[in-house]
């Protein structure tokens, strides 16, 4: 027989415990701040040298670095590889418990190993720590302790001491771990500008977000091309032109010469504007009416480029052009906008 419970009832705040959880939370705030703060004046005044001497190890790896630790040092750990490969360091993340257990293979004597651990006395980590020596690989370690057991065995050791926790029991991790990934992306912003890490760099490592997309993408990747161009003859007649507009899509179509050439362009803008004053279009030639030496671009640019071309001319398509004025794709906004270049 199953019993049912009645739901708990909605946490809510008067006036007095709304304080208290706000009170706690700029408490909090203000804890890590200090925590960050403190840090900064340790690398500034005592600890430089360590600092430069761990950013100095990390730039003349060979291999990759190894970001290692458990329980919440061991989320940091994940974070600080994370952002140290997404800014040119080649790193990844071992679980200091599952290191012991065949992903020490993972390891090589020309990687370094960054492991984290506040204590300095996390049993996983210092297991491990005689192989990585033996094999040959280098070791930094972040901790809280000078003295600790991790700490005496580095090649360098970072201190991020804190004078108390946020947690107002002073067990949970919170300031020490803020202090900790606050080090790591000193380490990974350090290493950035020394190894002149760049826009279109990261635009590499990450393709499919908004700046790879715009430092990637190039016309030719999003043009249209074939018979999905627009295009007419130069003696053509404007109903053609219609048609062929009103077939493809675009809203235009493409004038071009016995060669292939882009000598003109017509646009659903400059029919309107051609209804206001013409009557009679039956007896018309596209070559009356279109835009002669039409803008293009080269299917090399950026798209970005194409997108601030339309944006200061205002105008929503573009033909491509190779490097002799010759016709090879066709270019609307909403291709822009369906790569996500915009």
């Amino acid at each position: 027989m199953s019993v049912s419970h009645a739901p708990n009832p909605p946490a809510t705040f008067d006036a007095q415990s709304t304080a208290r959880a706000l009170q706690f939370a700029c408490d909090t705030l203000q804890i890590e701040a200090d925590a960050i703060l403190a840090l900064k004046e340790r690398i500034t005044h005592e600890t430089s040298g360590q600092f430069i001497q761990a950013v100095t190890l990390l730039l003349n790896c060979k291999g990759r670095v190894v970001v290692s630790g458990i329980g919440k040092s061991g989320h940091i750990a994940r974070k600080i590889a994370s952002t140290l490969a997404s800014t040119g360091t080649p790193a990844f993340f071992v679980h200091a418990a599952e290191a012991s257990h065949g992903d020490l293979g993972m390891i090589t004597a020309d990687d370094v190993l960054i492991g984290i651990s506040y204590s300095g006395e996390a049993g996983e980590l210092l297991g491990i720590i005689p192989t990585i020596k033996r094999m040959g690989a280098r070791l930094i370690t972040i901790t809280g302790n000078d003295a600790s057991n991790l700490a005496v065995q580095a090649d360098v050791h970072l201190n991020v001491h804190i004078d108390k926790e946020a947690c107002p029991l002073n067990l949970a991790p919170t300031a020490s771990t803020t202090a900790t990934l606050a080090l790591g992306d000193a380490l990974a912003v350090a290493l950035l500008d020394a190894r002149g890490f760049g826009e279109e760099d990261f635009a590499r490592s990450h393709p499919g977000g908004a700046l790879g997309r715009r430092l990637l993408t190039h016309v030719r990747d999003v043009m249209r091309t074939g018979d999905a161009i627009p295009t007419v003859a130069k003696d053509a007649t404007l109903y053609a032109a219609l048609l062929e507009s009103s077939k493809k899509g675009m809203a235009m179509t493409a004038v071009v010469d016995a060669n292939g050439h882009a000598i003109g362009v017509f646009t659903d803008g400059d029919l309107r504007r051609l209804i206001e004053t013409q009557q009679d279009f039956s007896k018309l030639s596209i070559a009356e009416v279109m835009h002669a030496h039409p803008r293009s671009v080269h299917p090399d640019q950026l798209a970005v480029d194409a997108v601030d071309m339309m944006e200061t001319f205002r105008i929503n398509q573009l033909l491509v052009t190779d490097s002799n004025g010759k016709l090879v794709g066709a270019l609307h906004i909403h291709d822009l906008t369906r790569a996500k270049v915009i």
